[in-house]
């Protein structure tokens, strides 16, 4: 299987490093380009892929073509290919935003899968949601699970509207976990530990709390309580989130973000 990356960002390297340490393909079965000569430069000295400037060689004799620019990119680039693809060539998109019809559209070729991916993929951790278009046949549905299953999780879905519901939820989710980290770190200090203290207790709490609730199997209101006693420190910290409105400022946060991915979408 020959991949080819049209663009050579941080989420292709994410892509290319799982691909190769995953053995979905060898490196030299891997292509990419990107206007930055360094970037490329970077990438062809650290995972021994083929690099190139040109959009077009990249592509050429791919099985898959991955298109992993910025949003403002697509247009040029794709204007770039439009023609140059095989029929029998699976294009894979992770462009935020881009809907099927508009890369379809560009490039005047319709072997289509869109995947909303999150940062966490740079570790293997990542959470993938896609869709393709019916001309994909299952060879090619199997490869993109091949490649998306190197980068952490992945779930299908039929319904491409469910992309932009995902770009809300995983897509945008670590910076909601980021900022409650940033937020109880601070919060830590404020009472007075120290900040490299209150890093440590704050990741380790996270991190042990979600592989508890994922290995458990248990309903978070569950776990929740498990840690609650009536009364106590936890309850009154509870009660404090409860009026903060906590709930709703998630839900109407989400809820924004899927109505950007959408807005966006166009």
């Amino acid at each position: 299987m020959r991949i080819a990356f049209i663009g050579a960002g941080t989420m292709a390297e994410a892509m290319v490093a799982g691909i190769i340490e995953n053995k979905v393909t060898p490196a030299d079965h891997v292509a990419a380009s990107d206007p930055v000569k360094d970037r490329l430069d970077y990438m062809a000295r650290t995972y021994g892929i083929v690099t190139t400037p040109s959009n077009t060689e990249a592509a050429h004799a791919a099985d898959i073509v991955v298109l992993a620019i910025k949003p403002q990119s697509l247009e040029g680039a794709l204007g770039e290919l439009r023609g140059a693809l095989e029929t029998h060539q699976l294009v894979l998109s992770i462009v935020a935003g881009a809907t099927i019809s508009k890369i379809a559209n560009l490039l005047e070729h319709d072997v289509i899968v869109r995947v909303m991916p999150n940062t966490p993929a740079q570790i293997g951790q990542g959470m993938s949601v896609w869709t393709a278009t019916p001309t994909v046949d299952a060879q090619q549905r199997h490869a993109t699970r091949s490649i998306l299953q190197a980068l952490g999780k992945e779930i299908f879905t039929e319904n491409e509207k469910h992309i932009d519901m995902a770009t809300a939820v995983s897509g945008s989710g670590p910076a909601y976990v980021f900022l409650i980290q940033e937020a109880f770190v601070d919060a830590a200090v404020h009472i007075g530990l120290s900040r490299p203290v209150a890093e440590e207790l704050v990741i380790q709490t996270l991190l042990g709390s979600l592989i508890f609730a994922q290995q458990s199997g248990k309903h978070p209101a569950e776990l929740r309580n498990m840690v609650t006693s009536p009364g106590g420190t936890t309850a009154e910290a509870l009660l404090q989130f409860e009026r903060a409105g906590l709930r709703s400022a998630f839900a109407e946060a989400v809820i924004a973000a899927y109505d950007k991915a959408r807005l966006l979408g166009g």
